[in-house]
Order: structure tokens, then sequence, then C-alpha cells
């Protein structure tokens, strides 16, 4: 199928508006400047490295909220969600799906999804390179999260990231509620679960406790403007009911109501099976002549993931809900409005909501991948699969799991059976106004539980709400740190040292000259770089305290600018010799791929300081460093290419050509001393290479390395000269001594 690709950064035009709440969504535009919890909140994402937990009661913009930060920020960011409906409405996917993840159990250190730990990473390059480059992390609706996935989460992150930070160093931002929807783990689970985690909520993550997030928590609330209505809310989230709250509340208990025709009253349900069965049976009730429309799906898109049914069928006078925005100018229809089915043709649905008559037609749905664009690094959202459906679901009920994000005007709240911590208060609290809510069965103190492992985390976190002021610090601190890990060539020499051993338990019999090179330059990245980045490092420290953000910082400014330009210079100039040369043949092909991949990491390092050193040259920025390094950390094409054989001493042109294991073959050009013609090596690795393939035998069985450069060093002038050389014997003389020699008679330098 087609692939599109879009932006992620979704703007606000694109989400359609109800009339109703035009005045919410104006006022949240303003909301940094008049919600300082807001203004907090964007701050942490936009100039901090922190993690964070962003909560709020029910209306208070937090979904909102994330969407006007994927506008404004330069980080690489990934939105998630526990479940689809959730991802839909976050902009985003969903957890298991980004990381692959089968449904089950993540144990630390025992198994995963059911599978072995070892062999649960099966990426594409594509999204090994999302995760190489990602910057912040969103989850949405976290309440929902258990503590294992994030755990899983985690383990992911670290592979591709820093191993010894808690999610690889990524910045998390956990957006939701805990007092809303908790976490399954059933009574099957919880035993093994237990073993490691305190509670299965998303705080117990192990990962997530060797972090000091910040808790940040949204107190205005824009879906409710009834203070009382408000305050009941409140009582119920907080399983503070009083008698007065209880009386008021149970006032709206009215147990056998019915709406009137013509009024958009929903229901809401506890489980699956009480909703079918009430839009059954008031379909059913219709005399009306049912129509079925037939959605169309292409590509990927997960059945669970489908926004209403594939086979939907309607009638005049159903009670329906839209389930997508409206994406035209009109904004005539919301994700959740009400309305009721006026007319039906075979292409489009005319619906009533209150004085508005809405014709809709089929709307598509897109199954998002992230993916990334190698030339600028940004991360994309590729269009995997399609659902093309009229945007209408029957809506005398719905769940209260599945109205999670929505607003009515009139709710029939049926919780006499609720199951689970936070369920009555999600469907009391979805409900405009008190007097839009009626009560199927009365509520009872029994229905309304609060967890003592909520409680406890929430008076915890309390005490650990940043201010203003922290803020600044941690503004500081993260550039501070950012600055000094652009500085800090410690991971650098580290994967220098580890490919020298390898250069010299593998290529110093053969080349030494080869060998003696990472060496030097290994010693030169310790005492020119690394010991001098040190110290680096201790003056930018001093010096960051000096003015409280870095453009204020002269001093600071001024010392960066100079380091950037003297450590671009020296980096490339170091490390120059090794990445112009090509890897040495080697006949091991379990070596030759493991010193290739070696190379080809250390080049990647090094193209990311570079990248930075140059983007910053001139001034620091956040903006410049995200670009640079998400760019830098774009994997190579590894597919092999043909190569114009280069003169003695030419150099090379490309800016990145490291071999790969594919390309690290026969024909490839060691020009560093150890072949003291390399004309004549090359063309016998070219014949070697030839009889090899003729004969369905590996090369060095046609003739060993060592004897190549050998016959390569000597330049035999007749057969008792080849025969004098180690690994030439009588037999190979015999067979192949007359090509060996006409290669050696041809080399121009033999």
């Amino acid at each position: 199928m087609e692939r599109a690709k879009k932006k992620c950064y979704v703007s606000s035009k694109s989400f359609n508006l109800q009339p109703s709440t035009l005045n919410f969504f104006t006022t949240f535009a303003l909301m940094e400047t008049k919600n300082p919890e807001i203004e907090l909140a964007r701050n942490y994402a936009l100039y901090t490295h922190r993690n964070i937990f962003l909560t709020g009661k029910a209306g208070t913009g937090k979904t909102t909220f994330l969407r006007h930060l994927q506008e404004e920020s330069s980080k690489r960011m990934i939105v998630v969600a526990p479940t689809g409906v959730a991802a839909i409405n976050a902009g985003g996917v969903t957890i298991h799906s980004f990381f692959q993840l089968a449904p089950g159990l993540f144990l630390p250190g025992k198994m995963v999804a059911g599978g072995d730990a070892r062999n649960r990473f099966s990426f594409s390059k594509q999204k090994v390179n999302i995760l190489r480059s990602l910057d912040l992390l969103v989850i949405d609706e976290i309440s929902m999260v258990r503590a294992d996935l994030l755990d899983a989460i985690d383990d992911v992150l670290r592979r591709y990231q820093k191993r010894d930070q808690p999610f690889g160093g990524v910045q998390l931002l956990l957006i939701g509620d805990l007092q809303q929807l908790a976490p399954v783990a059933t009574e099957q689970e919880w035993p093994l679960l237990q073993e490691f985690y305190q509670t299965p909520y998303f705080f117990s993550s192990r990962a997530l406790l060797q972090t000091d997030f910040v808790y940040i928590e949204l107190h205005h609330v824009y879906r409710q403007q009834d203070n009382n209505f408000v305050n009941i809310l409140n009582a119920v989230r907080d399983n503070q009911l009083t008698t007065q709250v209880m009386q008021v509340l149970n006032a709206r208990y009215k147990p056998h109501y019915r709406p009137t025709d013509g009024e958009d009253w929903i229901t809401l349900t506890t489980h699956n099976h009480q909703a079918a069965y009430i839009n059954n049976q008031r379909m059913e009730e219709l005399k009306t002549t049912p129509v079925t429309f037939t959605a169309k799906v292409t590509g990927e898109f997960p059945e669970s993931s489908y926004p209403t049914d594939k086979e939907l069928t309607l009638k005049v006078g159903a009670q329906v809900m839209f389930c997508k925005n409206d994406p035209s100018s009109a904004k005539a229809f919301y994700n959740g409005r009400i309305g009721r089915v006026e007319a039906i043709t075979q292409e489009k649905i005319t619906v009533r909501c209150g004085n508005d008559r809405i014709e809709v037609g089929p709307l598509t749905w897109s199954n998002t991948k992230y993916t990334t664009d190698s030339a600028t690094g940004t991360i994309s959202e590729e269009i995997a699969g399609t659902f093309t459906q009229i945007p209408l679901r029957t809506a005398w009920a719905i769940t209260i799991h599945k109205s999670q994000g929505l607003t009515f005007d009139h709710a029939i709240i049926n919780a006499g059976r609720a199951f689970s911590h936070g369920q009555v208060y999600v469907a009391l609290s979805r409900c405009r106004t008190l007097e839009g809510l009626v009560l199927a069965t009365p509520i009872t103190a029994d229905l309304i539980t609060s967890d003592p492992d909520v409680l406890h985390f929430n008076t915890y976190a309390s005490e650990h709400i940043p201010t203003a002021e922290s803020f600044l610090r941690d503004r500081r601190s993260f550039i501070e740190d950012i600055l000094c890990r652009i500085f800090d060539f410690s991971a650098l020499s580290m994967r220098l040292r580890f490919y020298e051993r390898l250069a010299s338990e593998h290529l110093s019999q053969l080349f030494p000259g080869y060998a003696r090179m990472v060496a030097a330059t290994a010693s030169q990245v310790d005492s020119e770089l690394m010991a001098v980045g040190v110290k680096f490092q201790q003056q930018i420290r001093q010096l960051s305290p000096l003015a409280n953000s870095y453009s204020e910082n002269t001093a600071l400014r001024e010392r960066v600018r100079k380091a950037m330009s003297y450590y671009a210079t020296a980096t490339a100039r170091i490390f120059g010799d090794l990445f112009e040369q090509e890897i040495p043949e080697i006949d091991n092909v379990r070596v030759r791929e493991q010193v290739t991949r070696e190379l080809e990491l250390l080049r990647t390092d090094f193209d990311e300081k570079m990248a930075v050193f140059i983007a910053c040259m001139n001034d620091f920025s956040l903006t410049a460093y995200w670009d640079a390094k998400a760019k830098a950390s774009m994997t190579e094409d590894t597919t092999p290419r043909k190569r114009s054989p280069r003169k003695r001493g030419e150099k090379s042109t490309s800016t990145r050509k490291t071999s790969s294991p594919a390309s690290s073959t026969e024909g490839t050009k060691t020009d560093i001393g150890d072949i003291q013609n390399p004309d004549l090596y090359r063309r016998l690795l070219d014949w070697r290479k030839r009889v090899a393939v003729e004969r369905h035998l590996p090369a060095s069985y046609i003739m060993p390395l060592r004897t190549v450069i050998a016959i390569t060093n000597t330049a035999p002038a007749d057969l008792d000269e080849l025969l004098d050389i180690p690994g030439v014997g009588p037999k190979t003389a015999s067979e192949y001594g007359a090509d060996l020699l006409a290669l050696v008679r041809e080399s121009p330098q033999a």
C-alpha cells in the first residue's frame, strides 16, 4: 500500500472543537500566562531533563496541554498510551505496538512476555533510529500502566541509549490521574508480580524509583463551571463523602428515568454487555429500516483499535455519538457529540444535534507508526493502515472505560456494579453539570473506594512539587549537564579502547601498522581530549552559577564557543587517520563482523560529537544541540557499495565510509604501511575471491590471508621463489602458480 508521511507535531487546528467548549480551548490558549501549573509543566518539559508526573482532576486540560507541547517542543518526542482508544485521543500509538511488546508479564530477569529477555528485541532500522534519537517519551493515561510494563520500556531504552541510566537517559512525561482507571493485574498475575513490585501502579516501577521525578498537579477545572458540582466531584475523587454530599448526589437517583425522544442522553455502564443490551434493545424498538455500512480497512489496522463497528448498522431515529472530530472548516461535530439519525442514504447520514442538522459521510482514521527523516533527523508519523467508516456509533449506552476523555451534557450513570478504583469518579466527571446527570443506581459509600497505595503516593508526591525557583535551578543544571556531556570523552575513549583490544588481538600479526595506529589514536584521545575535557567540565560547573540562564552567562558562553571550535578541530585531527583507512582484510567471518561492527559504533559516537561541535560552534542552543544529535544518530545505510580504486596516498573525499560487514570483503584497500604493494594486494584479493566463487569455497580455503600478504610483500619472480613463501606448497604452485606470477608481473610496483 502507499505509505504517506506527516509531521508528528499536531496542530491545534486539526482538533475540531465542540461549540459548547470553544471557551475552554480559548481559555487554554492563555493558560501559559494565567495558569502557573501549566506554565511550570511546560517549562519543565521544554527546558529540563527531569522526569515529570503531570496529574490533575478530570477536565483540567492534561490532554490539551500535551497537544500544545507537541507543537512547541524541539525535542524528539514520542507519545504512547496503554490502550488504542487512549492512543488515538492523545495522537500517539500504543505502548505495546511501539515497543513491540507482546501482552503478558514482564518479570525482571525471569521472563518477558513469556519469552527470553535476551531475544525479545527485533526492531527495524527505522525504529532503532527513533529509539537512539529520542529525547522525550510521553506516556498518556499513565494510571492504567502497570509497573512491570514501565520497566519493560526501561529495558528497551537502555538497549539503544545509555545502559547505565534509567530509561536510557530519556526524559519521561507521565500524564494521568491516579484517581481514575487503575492498572489491571489479575489474580493469576499479581502473585508473580508482587515478588518484584509493592503495587501494580506505575510509581512502583523499579526503573522509575531510581529517578528523581517532579510532581505537577493541575488544579483549575475547565470542564465543569459549577463550583458546587466541582466540590462534589472532588469529594468522590478523594473518598471524602459527607452525608450532605451523598444526599445532593443521590437526589439525582431516578431508577425509572427514560429520556423523551429528542433528548441526547447517554447511559454509562460498568460492563460491555450492559451497554450492548441497552443499545440493541433501543435499536429493536425502532420500526425504521436498518442500513449497514461496511468499513474499508487498508494496510495495518488492528481490530482492537477500530474506533467504531466495522459493520455499522443504523436506523432513522437511532441515537448516535460522533467518534471523530469534524476535519472540515465547519467544525460541526466533535468526538463525543450526541445526536439522532434523521436520514440515511447510501453515501451519507444526517444527524440532528439540537438545532444543528449535520450531514456526514465516511471519514478515515490512520494507524500511525513513528519514523525518522534521515536528512533532518525529524521524528514523523508514517501511516501504516487506515480505517474508513461513518464516524458514528450507537450511543444510548457506552462503558465507563470507553468514556474516558469524553464530555457529555446529559448522562445516565449506571455504576451500581463498579468493580475498580476510580470507576465512579470517571463516570461522574464525564458530565458537564449536575443537572445533566441522572443516577440509574444510587451511589453508596462502598462503590467509592480509595486505594491506600495511591493515597500514600499522592502524599509523598505532594511534598515534591517544584516551584518557579526550583525550575531555574533545574534549567541551569540541565544546561550544565548537557555542556559537560558534550565535552565528556569517556564513552568515546572506552569504545576506542575496546576496538584497540580487538585490533591488537586479531590484526597485530598481519597488520601491525594498523594496530599501532589504533593504539596511538586511543592514546591521543586520552591525553588530548579526555584529560583536557575533564578540566573544562570543571570550568563549566564553576561558571554555570554566575547567572540564572545560559543566555545571560556571558563568560560561560564565550568559553563554550571557543571550546566547540577547539574540540571540533582536535577531534577531527586525532581520528582522521583511523577513519581514513579501510578495515584490513580478515578471513575469519565472525572476527571481521565484530571488528566492523565495533568500528561502526565508534564512528557513530564520533559523528555525534562532531555534529554537535559544528552545530554549536557559533553559539550553543538546545535546539541546535538536539537537531545535531538526532541527525547524527541516524544509522547509515550498510548496503554494499562499489568503490573506485584510489591511488596510493590519495585522500578519500567521503565524510563517512566505514566498511560494513557486507562490504568488508575482497577488494578493500588498506594503505597503512603493512602492505608494500597495495595494487598487487588488491589484485590478489580479487583473484582469490573469483576462484572462491567458481569453486564454491570460502576465500581462505583458496589461500590464507597471510600467504596473500607474503606474496604481496616479496613479489616472487619465478616458481622457485613462490615455493619459498610459507603457505605455498607444490599443489598450490602447480594449480595457481602461473596465475599468481602473472599477477605479480602485471602489478606496476612489482
